[in-house]
């Protein structure tokens, strides 16, 4: 078993140059054109470099496993690669390919050397085929371990947007909710809100529901969760956009709202908010002039304090 390791990680010392033309070769024939010629040939010749010094760790030990210590620098190296290509939108196939490609290089040198000794061409392509495919197995689960994270990410992305926290009025917070709550979205709203709590000093949060679509015993009991959680920081909450349905499933559940105000639209919630920071909502006063008359009737309003 020893020597049959040594001698693979000897013919690839010797034949590296032709391994590595031949490897780089084979890729860019099955492979993909995302990367460029010269990093692909980097990473060959860095592969090819810690692939035979791995082999040469391992030749005492007799360990056919990539699990062994001396896989380490070389897995390593492979998740690297996996998550560039990954991001770069590398597929499955086009990152695996980069190990699985190096089998017809070595076949075709073990057949050169080895043809006259059948028993030691047998083992050495079994071992080799074993590292292979354990070590192009190694990268696709690499790969799919950074889509992963990338779609972890995005998700968490996509739910701190969908839930801004917007200041209306100094004191005033707004958070305009869309689609369903659910246990995580929920504590994203949670965080987000008491950290505009904290950031701002707001004495009003105004949740407005309008965007959410149904509203169950799990949705009421979140919304009663974040009024909480906000009255712990000082700050007190209007629900608004409780259409008739809404008021009536909440009904028809029993869920206790009694102590947290609501309105129908966020309009109306912003005029009981203003009013609560002494502030009214009033049309602007129009001049004594006949001309200003006609633009009365479409004057705008004003907030006074």
């Amino acid at each position: 078993m020893t020597e049959r390791k040594s001698q693979i990680a000897a013919l690839l010392q010797k034949h590296e140059e032709s391994v590595l033309v031949a490897w780089t070769a084979e890729q860019s024939r099955v492979g993909s054109s995302k990367i460029s010629a010269g990093e692909l040939k980097i990473q060959c010749h860095d592969f090819l470099r810690i692939f035979i010094e791995a082999i040469e760790a391992t030749t005492a030990t007799g360990n056919e496993s990539i699990e062994a210590p001396a896989w380490e620098p070389i897995k390593r190296m492979l998740a690297e690669i996996s998550k560039s290509r990954g991001l770069r939108g590398f597929s499955p196939s086009e990152t695996a390919i980069f190990v699985f490609s190096l089998k017809r290089p070595v076949f075709k040198l073990l057949r050169q050397e080895l043809s006259n000794t059948p028993q030691v061409f047998a083992d050495e392509t079994w071992l080799i085929t074993s590292l292979l495919d354990q070590l192009g197995l190694y990268t696709t689960e690499a790969y799919q371990k950074t889509r992963d994270e990338v779609i972890i990410r995005q998700q968490e992305e996509m739910l701190e947007l969908s839930t801004p926290v917007v200041k209306l009025w100094d004191g005033i917070l707004a958070l305009p909710m869309i689609g369903t709550l659910d246990s995580t979205r929920t504590q994203i709203v949670m965080d987000s809100l008491l950290q505009k709590i904290m950031e701002t000093g707001s004495e009003i949060a105004i949740i407005d529901i309008t965007g959410v679509p149904t509203v169950d015993t799990l949705v009421a009991q979140h919304l009663i969760k974040t009024v909480t959680a906000a009255r712990l920081m000082g700050a007190e909450c209007i629900i608004s956009g409780i259409r008739p349905q809404i008021a009536a499933t909440i009904v028809h559940l029993g869920v206790d709202l009694g102590g947290v105000t609501t309105k129908a639209t966020l309009a109306d919630a912003f005029i009981v908010a203003l009013h609560r920071m002494g502030k009214a909502v009033g049309k602007i006063g129009t001049q004594n002039s006949s001309s200003s008359s006609s633009s009365s009737s479409n004057a705008g309003r004003e907030i006074r304090a």
